[in-house]
């Protein structure tokens, strides 16, 4: 998917670099409470005092993605009732013309987010509000980092939907993304991710969920998995959540101001848990019965990073191969394995292995020489020294 992308990433480095404290909540962490961030967004408007207290950005400034010239303002975030609910609401219009175009976005102020499990209630419209409908508008749900150059081989984005009534990008619509980056390079384009797509109208409200762990993201919407994506395309360093509305182009505008909604119910992300979507509805409907609007122990508890998921991804096999590595674990660098892509590790096997420079495993080496690994937990096509799957236990 071709996304201009690069103005945005280089204003998340200005936005992220005066990130302020997050407000957290006064409700104690349960016993296996490894962290959770849950929101149901109930704000009075974008200039709520309490919306920027408890960590999101109605973004303000200019530039990428869409349409060049459009306006990004926090007048296009309100929270109206929906079904009984408050939700939060995106709008964005167009009159054909760059400065005719408004987008909008939320995202969360600190960039804190890597593994565990994103979710998200979302509403997706096929149709505009008002004006003439075929608009090549993008409805969102994301987790992003900035990009610090071409082809940053640490840049990490998980584009858990973007959905697209009307096409884009070459595509006719509807159709529904996942994807993966690994990285990409605006001039000459190049991407390099992966994705999965649904080619049928999602209008309507949608649970969708995205794990993040063992080297894999699963992706569901409504229970149902979507996508599985892993290898070096697992994200490397913390990420926003975000969701915005935007306009890819205005090629196929007819007329007039053309008006679109996104809505989205709540927000729950688990900090290095595994949760199934009926546990992610388990999780939001308690937070929800015990009157708990807002929720934030991402930061204030330890975060199980001794006791990370257990269970390894759905796809490849939940069982691992019955013949394991010929070569047994070792105790040291002189009688350590070396890494191998293909096989899997559980928490404490050792073995050898040169990062390479880029996060490629096939692509050169970083020139740091062979270091000792640790698993921390199951692994499989994590390399050593690009993810939190190992432990650097120094140079051999």
């Amino acid at each position: 998917m071709k996304i201009d992308r690069r103005q945005f990433a280089a204003a998340m480095v200005a936005v992220l670099a005066g990130a302020g404290a997050v407000a957290l909540s006064s409700e104690p962490a349960k016993a296996a409470d490894c962290g959770y961030l849950f929101d149901d967004f109930h704000y009075n408007s974008s200039a709520d005092p309490a919306l920027t207290a408890n960590g999101w950005t109605p973004r303000s400034y200019q530039g990428g993605p869409g349409v060049p010239g459009a306006n990004w303002s926090p007048n296009n975030i309100t929270f109206p009732t929906t079904d009984g609910q408050k939700v939060l609401q995106l709008t964005a219009s167009t009159d054909g013309t760059g400065a005719g175009t408004n987008h909008a976005e939320l995202y969360s102020t600190q960039k804190r987010y890597l593994e565990g499990t994103y979710a998200s209630r979302v509403r997706f419209t096929d149709t505009p509000v008002s004006g003439n409908d075929g608009d090549h508008i993008n409805q969102t749900f994301f987790t992003i980092s900035p990009l610090s150059g071409d082809l940053d081989p640490t840049y990490s984005e998980l584009d858990i939907s973007e959905y697209l009534p009307n096409g884009g990008w070459g595509e006719q619509g509807p159709i529904n993304y996942q994807t993966t980056w690994y990285t990409y390079r605006n001039e000459p384009w190049y991407a390099d991710n992966l994705h999965s797509e649904q080619r049928s109208s999602l209008a309507g409200w949608h649970d969708l969920v995205a794990q993040v762990a063992n080297g894999h993201v699963v992706y569901y919407i409504d229970g149902v998995q979507v996508g599985d994506h892993g290898g070096k395309y697992f994200p490397r360093q913390t990420m926003t959540i975000n969701w915005n509305l935007w306009f890819i182009d205005t090629a196929t505008h007819t007329g007039g101001l053309s008006t679109y909604v996104e809505q989205v119910d709540w927000v729950l992300f688990a900090k290095n848990q595994v949760l199934s979507p009926s546990q992610v509805t388990s999780q939001t409907s308690g937070y929800r019965t015990a009157g708990s609007r807002f929720v934030d122990t991402v930061a204030s508890t330890g975060g199980c990073t001794t006791n990370p998921p257990t269970t390894p991804p759905t796809t490849p096999p939940t069982t691992p191969p019955t013949t394991p590595p010929t070569t047994p674990p070792g105790t040291s660098c002189a009688d350590s394995p070396n890494w191998a892509f293909s096989s899997v590790y559980t928490g404490g096997n050792l073995v050898k292995h040169e990062k390479s420079k880029y996060g490629d495993p096939n692509g050169p080496k970083s020139g740091e020489g062979v270091h000792l690994w640790r698993a921390r937990y199951w692994t499989q096509g994590s390399e050593p020294g690009w993810t939190e799957q190992w432990q650097d236990l120094g140079r051999c």
